[in-house]
């Protein structure tokens, strides 16, 4: 699996699903989950980008090397392809190489495969790794496409063939195209809703999967009725809930605002004429999350809390006081208010604010520190820091850090 723009987020998404003790990072960028691959859930990741079927491990990380044996195998690779023109690309991960470096082996793989007869068409590189637009415009994961993926990982290289990369078209659609948005409430990606969906959501029993292998390649992959309902209980435009159906989760939305409960039902309409969510529901009222109580069951909780004023750079330290007061209020409210509804083990994930004072250096709100006096846990991963767990960009002020409770 190759992981997404912020890998490490990424891989506790992984970790959440699967389990550590199924995953084995490779490098910064990508990871062997050691399941069935026809249960890999691979729809429902908002952090990995390509999904690949493992090939060989070389014991060398030297190019050159790599290279050769490349050049070797790939004639044999070639004729068990069906016939017509062959596609090939290279995307290479943990290699301090230039992209000229890149271009030439794969020029040299294309020469030796045309020996054997076969038209060959190489993809160029317009970076180490070819993007998810690539893969789909050159038809790379077609049964005459082949994108080799080369991982390094310490002294050793993992090689792989790309089966599936991220539907970028989807994502579009459901964050652009739905009717309701509103850039004052914040415009939440439909990938981090998916992974903030995962990390509440926890472990998926593999009885509860169906094996994409059972599914022709040109059909959408319908959603799975996991029987489960997720709680929003700030929803905005229903992002969270909207993607909680297409995973196969039923959603309970509430937000302070009615016209958002409004937008989020509007929005769950329109999905529904778009995408298979069957008889998955998405209820939404108007409610106070800081004093509500909710009568309707629930199994875990997501949500992306108010992030407080939006900035275009870093502000002052009274400005930023107060926004970090005003969040943190509503966020301690709303725990102390949910503890006792909920029973012990029942999993949260909220992304709440962080504002990043430069790229890679945040300030965080203060009761992060003060969880376990709340009744609750902080959910640790085996593979990724809590330190890491930061959705944002350079060019951001406002974050979002990812918290991961469990009632006490």
């Amino acid at each position: 699996m190759i992981l997404g723009r912020q890998p490490a987020i990424g891989l506790a998404e992984l970790e959440s699903i699967y389990g550590a003790g199924k995953l084995q990072p490779l490098g910064q960028s990508a990871v062997i989950v050691d399941i069935d691959p026809c249960l890999m859930a691979f729809d429902r990741l908002g952090g990995s980008i390509k999904f690949c079927k493992l090939l060989t491990t070389i014991e060398s990380s030297e190019w050159e090397k790599i290279e050769k044996f490349l050049i070797q195998v790939s004639p044999d690779k070639s004729k068990t392809m069906p016939d017509g023109k062959m596609r090939l690309g290279l995307s290479a991960y943990g290699f301090d190489i230039p992209e000229k470096n890149i271009m030439a082996s794969g020029l040299k793989i294309k020469k030796a495969v045309q020996k054997t007869g076969r038209n060959v068409r190489f993809i160029p590189n317009k970076s180490n790794e070819l993007n998810s637009a690539q893969v789909i415009h050159n038809k790379l994961t077609s049964p005459n496409g082949w994108e080799l993926i080369i991982v390094r990982n310490g002294n050793s290289t993992v090689i792989g063939q790309t089966v599936k990369v991220q539907d970028i078209a989807s994502y579009t659609l459901r964050d652009r195209g739905r009717p309701k948005r509103d850039a004052r409430v914040g415009m939440l990606p439909p990938k981090l809703a998916q992974i903030i969906i995962n990390l509440a959501a926890g472990n998926i029993p593999e009885s509860k999967l169906e094996s994409i292998c059972d599914i022709p390649a040109d059909q959408k992959i319908p959603a799975p009725v996991l029987d489960q309902t997720v709680l929003d209980p700030f929803c905005g435009t229903g992002v969270i809930s909207t993607e909680a159906a297409l995973m196969g989760y039923h959603a309970l939305a509430t937000d302070l605002d009615k016209r958002m409960v409004d937008y989020t039902l509007e929005n769950f309409t329109w999905l529904r004429d778009k995408f298979p969510v069957g008889h998955l529901e998405v209820r939404a009222n108007q409610a106070d999350a800081t004093n509500y109580t909710w009568k309707q069951p629930f199994d875990f909780v997501a949500s992306e809390i108010y992030l407080g004023q939006a900035f275009t750079s870093f502000p002052d330290n009274e400005t930023l006081a107060k926004a970090m007061s005003t969040t943190n209020l509503i966020l301690r409210k709303f725990l102390t208010n949910l503890a006792p509804q909920i029973n012990s083990g029942t999993r949260l994930c909220l992304a709440i604010p962080a504002w990043q004072q430069s790229p890679g250096k945040y300030r965080t709100l203060p009761l992060i520190d003060q969880i376990s006096e709340l009744g609750y846990n902080r959910l640790r991963f085996k593979h990724v820091g809590n330190d890491e767990l930061i959705y944002s960009r350079s060019n951001q002020t406002v974050a979002r850090q990812l918290l991961i409770l469990t009632r006490k």
